[in-house]
């Protein structure tokens, strides 16, 4: 598998909503951050080793078949409705809002996700990292989280740690999700300066670090300690994801 590293000269980066990549395959709908399938810009490779980040509309009753993977760490978070799953590791498991799930593909997996519900929408976001770690014994992991535990604070889903809060990964990286009160204040620091963090915008309007994003936009810094982070709107969420910047 080819490798890319995203060069930046600054350390900021901004994907407005409207400029990533789109599919529509009528039972799917995709807007793609990163170049992905049919959708490829030279621009939009990745950043650091965050690799895939896709926002899927899977409608009633349809999904993704069985299809492989290997070496790579990749992440489902449900965002409304159910996904059905199932794997070559004998997982058949339903995954939904508030739910986590992670799959080590290492040597290589075989998984399919449908739509449970055959009278309304699937949405979930796809995320694809870089491990650290190749050729690894495929493992599957899934938790549910509590949604109070995100409201004004950050609520940690990800990590390169077994033994801390949420999933782990063969990556050292880190995945927030906040949803906030308008006018909220926090802020980010990251674990490692040499990181970067990428913030992906569910819902509303917020500033962070005096740049306004909307829905589904996102924003990335490198070499950046702090990140300042206020709700411009009701509801405003939030998915943080600090990623080491250098594929090897």
């Amino acid at each position: 598998m080819r490798t890319f590293v995203l060069q930046i000269m600054s350390n900021i980066i901004i994907h407005k909503a409207e400029t990533r990549g789109n599919a529509d395959h009528g039972w799917l709908k995709s807007k793609h951050t990163f170049s992905f399938a049919n959708y490829y810009n030279p621009d939009r490779m990745n950043f650091g080793v965050l690799r895939v980040l896709n926002d899927d509309v899977v409608a009633a009753g349809m999904g993704f078949g069985k299809h492989p993977h290997e070496n790579m760490e990749i992440i489902s978070i449900p965002l409304e409705g159910d996904l059905e799953h199932k794997d070559s590791m004998n997982n058949e498991t339903l995954i939904k809002c508030g739910d986590i799930q992670v799959m080590s593909a290492g040597t290589g997996i075989y998984h399919s996700e449908y739509n449970k519900n055959k009278d309304k929408l699937v949405k979930f976001l796809q995320i694809w990292i870089f491990p650290n770690k190749k050729n690894v014994t495929p493992r599957y992991d899934q938790i549910t989280l509590n949604l109070n535990d995100r409201h004004n604070k950050l609520q940690q889903i990800l990590s390169p740690n077994k033994d801390d809060e949420g999933v782990w990964i063969y990556q050292n990286a880190w995945f927030f999700m906040g949803k906030f009160d308008n006018e909220f204040t926090t802020k980010y620091k990251t674990k490692n300066i040499e990181n970067g963090v990428y913030i992906f915008i569910l819902n509303g309007n917020l500033l962070i670090n005096n740049n306004e994003v909307n829905m589904r936009d996102g924003i990335g810094f490198t070499y950046t300690e702090n990140i300042e982070i206020k709700a411009l709107s009701q509801n405003a969420e939030i998915l943080i994801m600090e990623v080491p910047m250098e594929v090897v």
